[in-house]
C-alpha cells in the first residue's frame, strides 16, 4: 500500500507567513462500501499554519551565493550550465559553506516544527506506516518554496520510503494515448555538449530493457519539434546538455548556436503528452523553470536539478535512477535511491543529494516501467518485488514441504518412473555387448521339433544335448540356461545327461515363483544339477507392469521349490570373472562388490520410488542402449550348420545365454527400453542386459544407477525454488518471466538427462513440479496481499 500527502501552501510566503496551509492524504488502498463494492476512500484533510520565516529566505539566498561561487572557482567547465554569475563574494571558506548548509537545515526544521503546524506533523505520525512508500507534495506557485531542500525536513528520516516532489496550486488531466509499440519509446536529446561528456547518459540509456530510443545529437529546433510530433508518440523525453532559468523562465541550449525556452515547443509538447508523453527528464542545471513550463502543459512528471549541477553529479544520478526504476520499483523509490546515492559524491560536490527533484501533477498516476511497454501490461499490477527475503524464502519452504509430502505419500512415482523409462530411451546408442552370444529358441524351431520329443518344453532333449555339445566344442567361458525342465530327463540320452550335471561352466535356472495358499510354489530347477549352478530367474516387477529394477539375491523361501538364493544373471557373472581372480564380496557398508565396482544396493525410496518392495539386494537396471544387447542366433541357425564356420569366433571365451523367444511359451515383459514397435521383451533379452550390466559395470566403467539421498533431494527441490523465486523478483516483465521459468522447466530434464548418463537418477517431476508450485505460491500469494490491500 501507497501513500500520497499533498500539502497545500496557498498565497502565503516566508515574508508573511502561510495563515491556511491545507494537507490532504490519500491512499490506493481501497474499501467495501454498503454496496459490498470496494470503492477508494475519500482523502483525509488536516488544516494547519506556518508563522513568517525571513531568515530562512535570507539564509537560503546567502546559500545559493556561496554555492554558485563554489562551483564557479573550483569546477565550472564541468557544470550543465553555461555560466555561473558571481556573486561578488571574494573569499568563503568550506568550512563557512558546510556550516551554513547546517544552519539552513535546523533553521528550516524550527520552522516546521512550529506549534501551528503541529496538527498536520502529528497526525501525519499517526497516520502513515513508516514502512509505506509515501509521495509527498508540495503545492505552491512561489518560486523561492521550491528551491527550499524540503527533503531535508526531518520527517523523510522517520518515513525511509517517502520522497518529495513539487506541483503548482493549478494542475489539470489530460487523458493520454498510450504510445504505440511493445516497447518503451525515449525521445533523447543531447545538446550543446561544450566542457560536457555526455556519453555516460547515453550508455545507460542504451542499456535499458525493452526500449526504442531516438537519439538527437545538438538538433536544430525544426527537426526537435517533428520529432515531438511523431505519430508513434513517446513515453519518456529526455534531455541531457546545459540548461538555466532565467526570471523563472527555462532556457536549454540545444545546440552551440541554438536556445530556446519550452514555449518554441508548447505545441509539439502538448501533442507528446496527448500522445502518452509521461516523463520528462532535465538531467540538466536550473531545471525548476523547465518544470513550470511543461506543469502549465499537464505533463504527469518531471525531474530535473534544482541548481547548477556537476556533470557527474549528474551522469550518476542518471544512472543510479534508470537502474533501479527499470527493475520494477515506483518513481518515487527510484528517485530517492538514486538520490541518496549521491552522498559519496557530496565530499567533492557539497549539496549532491540536494538537487534532484520531481515535479508532479497532482492529477496524473504515477507511472511505472511496465507502463511504458505494453508486453509488460500483462501483470496486471503484480508487483513481485513486493516480496521481501523472508517472504520468499518462506514461499520456497512451502513449496518445497508441498512437493516432498507428495512424494513422500507416492503421488509423484507414475510420474518419476515414466520419466525413468523416456531417459533410457533417449540415451545414445551403444555397440552390443562383445562378451554375449544369445541363442533363442524361436516359434519356428519350437515346431520343427517332434512333439512327442519336446513334452511341453520348447527344445527337446536330443536338441539341446546337440546344442550344448556344439556350443562347449568351442569353449565357451559361461553358458546359462533360460529354460525350465521340470520333469526327468530322457534316460536315453546319457550324454546329455552327463552334459548337465558335469559341465561346470553351464548355469541353470528355477523361479521361486510366490506362495499361493500355503501351497508350494515356483518351478524346479533341472534334475540333478548341483546347487552352486543353480539360480533363480525371478524378475522384480513395478506396479505398472514394468521391469527396473535387477534382483542379484534374496534369501531362501521354504515354501517354494526352487531353493536358489542367487540370480542367474549374477550367478554367471560370478562364474565368468573366477578365471580372473575377481569374486564378490561384501565391503564394510554391506554393498556387493566385484574387485573395485560397487553394486550399491536399491533402498525403498530410490530416485523415484516411493515404499517399493526392496527385500533381497537389488539394483536399479541401467538396460544397454542398443537395438540388441548382444548378438542373437536362432537354435536352427546352430543345429542346421548354418553357422559353423562363425561358430568358434562366435562363442570361444563368451557367454552363451540359452532362452526361447517363443510367443506361445508367454516369456515377455513391458520394460523400459520398450518401444511402440516392440513393447515386450523376451525373458532371456532381459537376463541379457542383466548381466551385460554386471559386465560392464565391473569391465568398462559403465556407470550402474545411483540415486540422491533423501537430504539431497530437499536440497535439490529447495534450490529450484530459489531460482523460481529468483525469477519472480528480479525480472520485471511477465514475458522474461514467462521465459525464465518455462527454460528452467527445460533445463531441470536437460541436466537430469546428462546426470543419468553419468549414473545418477534425478526425481525430474518432483523438481518440475516444484518449480510450477513456487510460480504458483508467488502469484497467489502477491495477488491474494494486493488485492487485501
Amino acid at each position: 500500500m501507497s501513500w500520497a500527502v499533498s500539502i497545500n501552501l496557498g498565497s502565503g510566503n516566508l515574508q508573511h507567513g502561510f495563515g491556511e496551509i491545507t494537507a490532504q492524504v490519500s491512499s490506493n488502498m481501497s474499501v467495501r462500501n454498503l454496496s459490498d463494492k470496494f470503492v477508494a476512500p475519500k482523502p483525509l484533510q488536516i488544516r494547519g499554519s506556518l508563522p513568517p520565516a525571513p531568515e530562512i529566505e535570507q539564509l537560503y539566498r546567502q546559500w545559493k551565493l556561496l554555492y554558485q561561487e563554489f562551483y564557479r572557482e573550483r569546477s565550472w567547465h564541468s557544470i550543465r550550465e553555461i555560466k555561473i554569475e558571481s556573486g561578488g563574494i571574494t573569499y568563503f571558506s568550506e568550512v563557512e559553506f558546510y556550516e551554513l548548509c547546517q544552519q539552513l537545515t535546523t533553521q528550516f526544521n524550527k520552522w516546521l516544527d512550529s506549534a501551528s503546524f503541529h496538527p498536520i506533523d502529528r497526525k501525519l505520525s499517526r497516520i502513515l506506516n513508516p514502512k509505506a512508500e509515501i509521495r509527498v507534495i508540495i503545492e505552491t506557485n512561489n518560486p523561492l518554496l521550491r528551491r527550499l531542500p524540503w527533503h531535508l525536513w526531518n520527517f523523510f528520516e522517520d518515513y525511509p520510503q517517502a520522497e518529495l516532489a513539487l506541483s503548482t496550486l493549478e494542475y489539470g488531466r489530460i487523458e493520454p494515448q498510450s504510445s504505440s509499440g511493445e516497447k518503451a519509446r525515449i525521445l533523447a536529446i543531447f545538446g550543446n555538449s561544450d566542457d560536457l561528456d555526455l556519453q555516460a547518459d547515453r550508455s545507460a540509456i542504451e542499456t535499458l530493457p525493452d526500449t526504442t530510443t531516438v537519439f538527437l545529437e545538438s538538433p536544430g529546433l525544426q527537426k526537435l519539434n517533428e520529432q515531438l510530433w511523431a505519430e508513434q508518440g513517446w513515453d519518456i523525453l529526455f534531455f541531457a546538455g546545459h540548461s538555466q532559468t532565467e526570471s523563472e523562465t527555462g532556457w536549454i541550449f540545444i545546440n552551440q548556436t541554438e536556445t530556446i525556452t519550452l514555449e518554441q515547443l508548447r505545441h509539439g509538447l502538448k501533442r507528446a503528452i496527448s500522445r502518452g508523453l509521461k516523463l520528462a527528464i532535465f538531467n540538466s542545471c536550473d531545471g525548476l523553470g523547465l518544470a513550470q513550463s511543461l506543469a502549465d502543459l499537464h505533463i504527469p512528471q518531471v525531474i530535473v536539478m534544482r541548481e547548477s549541477v556537476p556533470n557527474q553529479v549528474a551522469q550518476e544520478f542518471f544512472r543510479y535512477f534508470l537502474a533501479v526504476f527499470s527493475q520494477g520499483q515506483s518513481l518515487y523509490t527510484a528517485v530517492r535511491e538514486a538520490r541518496e546515492k549521491l552522498e559519496p559524491l557530496e565530499t567533492e560536490y557539497p549539496c549532491a543529494t540536494w538537487l534532484p527533484v520531481i515535479c508532479q501533477n497532482p492529477a496524473a498516476r504515477t507511472p511505472t516501467w511496465k507502463d511504458f511497454n505494453t508486453s509488460l501490461k500483462g501483470d496486471r499490477g503484480l508487483n513481485y518485488r513486493q516480496l521481501s527475503l523472508p517472504a520468499l524464502l518462506l514461499a520456497s519452504f512451502v513449496a518445497t514441504t508441498l512437493v516432498m509430502g507428495l512424494r513422500q505419500l507416492g503421488a509423484l512415482q507414475l510420474w518419476e518412473l515414466a520419466t525413468y523409462d523416456r531417459l533410457v530411451n533417449s540415451r545414445p546408442a551403444e555397440p552390443p555387448d562383445p562378451r554375449m552370444l544369445v541363442v533363442t529358441v524361436t516359434e519356428a524351431d519350437v515346431q520343427n521339433q517332434p512333439l512327442q520329443e519336446r513334452l511341453g518344453t520348447s527344445i527337446s532333449d536330443r536338441s539341446l544335448a546337440e546344442l550344448l555339445q556344439k556350443l562347449q566344442s568351442h569353449q565357451p567361458r559361461v553358458i546359462g540356461l533360460d529354460i525350465y525342465r521340470e520333469f526327468l530327463l530322457d534316460n536315453g540320452r546319457t550324454d546329455l545327461i552327463e552334459l548337465i550335471q558335469n559341465e561346470d561352466s553351464l548355469i541353470t535356472v528355477c523361479e521361486v515363483g510366490t506362495e499361493e495358499q500355503n501351497q508350494r510354489s515356483g518351478t524346479r530347477p533341472f534334475y540333478g544339477v548341483p546347487e552352486e549352478r543353480v539360480s533363480f530367474s525371478d524378475f522384480p516387477v513395478d506396479t505398472d507392469g514394468v521391469i527396473r529394477r535387477q534382483l542379484l539375491g534374496m534369501a531362501t523361501d521354504p515354501n517354494s521349490v526352487c531353493t536358489a538364493d542367487i540370480a542367474f544373471s549374477l550367478r554367471i557373472a560370478q562364474t565368468y570373472f573366477e578365471p580372473e581372480g575377481k569374486e564378490i564380496e561384501r565391503n564394510p557398508q554391506g554393498d556387493l562388490q566385484i574387485g573395485d565396482t560397487i553394486l550399491k544396493k536399491l533402498d525403498s525410496q530410490a530416485g523415484g520410488y516411493h515404499q517399493v518392495d526392496d527385500l533381497g539386494y537389488q539394483l536399479l537396471l541401467n538396460y544397454r542402449a542398443s537395438p540388441g544387447v548382444a548378438k542373437t542366433v536362432t537354435l536352427s541357425d546352430i543345429l542346421s550348420g548354418k553357422l559353423d564356420k562363425q561358430l568358434p569366433n562366435l562363442v570361444k571365451d563368451r557367454i552363451i545365454l540359452i532362452g526361447t523367444t517363443a510367443p506361445s511359451f508367454k516369456d515377455y515383459h513391458f520394460t523400459s527400453n520398450r518401444t511402440a514397435e516392440q513393447p515386450e521383451i523376451a525373458g532371456v533379452i532381459v537376463h541379457a542386459h542383466m548381466v551385460s550390466q554386471i559386465l560392464s559395470a565391473v569391465r568398462d566403467d559403465r556407470p550402474l544407477l545411483t540415486w540422491l539421498p533423501e537430504w539431497g533431494e530437499v536440497i535439490l527441490l529447495w534450490g529450484c525454488s530459489l531460482v523460481t523465486g529468483f525469477w519472480f523478483f528480479y525480472l520485471i516483465s511477465s514475458v522474461y518471466r514467462g521465459i525464465a521459468v518455462t527454460t528452467t522447466l527445460l533445463v531441470i530434464p536437460g541436466i537430469g538427462y546428462i546426470l543419468f548418463l553419468k549414473g545418477i537418477w534425478l526425481p525430474i517431476a518432483a523438481s518440475v513440479l516444484v518449480v510450477v508450485t513456487m510460480a504458483g505460491t508467488i502469484v497467489f500469494w502477491t495477488t491474494f496481499r494486493q488485492h487485501r490491500d
